[in-house]
């Protein structure tokens, strides 16, 4: 089943094309921590708008603006407010937006709850959203931290940690040093269910030693059993080796790519759904 994964991209537009939707009569912009925060803080700057968040409604308190140019009604005080905008980015069941609606119930001020994204079953619970997206469902901004991350196959290289570089990628000891002290870059919260690399296999223990160090949970690491790297380069079957293995493992619904080439490969052979986290597009799977 594909999943409904929404890039920033995706959400900048779909904030853009309900720009119009958005009441400007509005004297602050109050985000939802942590993601609301960030969908408010878009608002907040497309509108001309203080912005803070929901302990500082209960605070009375706005985040500073800094010195972009303020229309003439732009708030100072709190004590000033008259109508907030509540800014999630997503709902759900609706129980975290109603769990706002009953902290913020005391301030008396008018009230409209917005949220970008929401399920069928949580239109009712907001006045305003942009699209309707159902589950399976997955944002780029919270991808690793998301329990669907375990039906997930995951590249290593370029995803969860650095790229080698031409130097380091001797197939000896510069490699070897790299495998163990690479910088991370994408760190799960969550388990992920299918490691899937074209590190050799003979740098098994390295790997794993550095997934230890960084707590990185998974449930399957798969490597590539070939004798060396030159062996590999002239084989060029990084893409057909990860696609092989996403097709094989029927429970999986997402390949997290690194490479953009790799990533259409994979999906086009797997006939299944990549998301490339360098160009944060999806492929195929529809």
């Amino acid at each position: 089943m594909p999943i409904n994964f929404v890039s920033f991209d995706m959400l900048n537009k779909l904030l853009i094309q309900n720009l119009s939707r958005i009441p400007r009569d509005v004297d602050v912009v109050v985000g939802v921590p942590r993601s609301g925060l960030l969908l408010a803080n878009m608002i907040a700057c497309y509108i001309n708008k203080p912005l803070t968040d929901v302990d500082g409604v209960l605070a009375g308190k706005l985040f500073g603006a800094g010195i972009s140019n303020k229309t003439m009604n732009f708030v100072k005080n709190f004590s000033d407010v008259k109508k907030i905008l509540v800014v999630e980015d997503s709902a759900a069941s609706g129980y975290s937006i109603n769990q706002v609606k009953n902290r913020l119930a005391p301030v008396n001020v008018e009230k409209i709850y917005l949220a970008a994204l929401v399920e069928p079953r949580s239109i009712n619970a907001v006045d305003l959203y942009f699209a309707v997206v159902p589950q399976p469902r997955m944002f780029e901004w919270n991808f690793m931290h998301h329990d669907f991350l375990r039906y997930c196959c995951v590249d290593f290289d370029g995803v969860l940690c650095e790229d080698p570089t031409d130097e380091q990628n001797d197939d000896g000891e510069k490699y070897r040093d790299f495998i163990l002290n690479a910088a991370p870059k994408f760190i799960p919260s969550r388990p992920i269910g299918w490691i899937v690399t074209a590190r050799l296999q003979k740098y098994s223990k390295e790997t794993v030693s550095w997934l230890k160090k960084y707590k990185v949970q998974f449930d399957s690491l798969v490597m590539l059993n070939l004798e060396s790297a030159q062996q590999r380069r002239a084989l060029g079957i990084h893409a057909n080796f990860k696609a092989q293995v996403y097709a094989s493992v029927n429970d999986t619904f997402l390949f997290i790519e690194s490479d953009p080439h790799q990533a259409q490969t994979i999906a086009q052979l797997s006939g299944k759904q990549v998301y490339c986290v360098e160009n944060s597009m999806t492929y195929g799977g529809f």
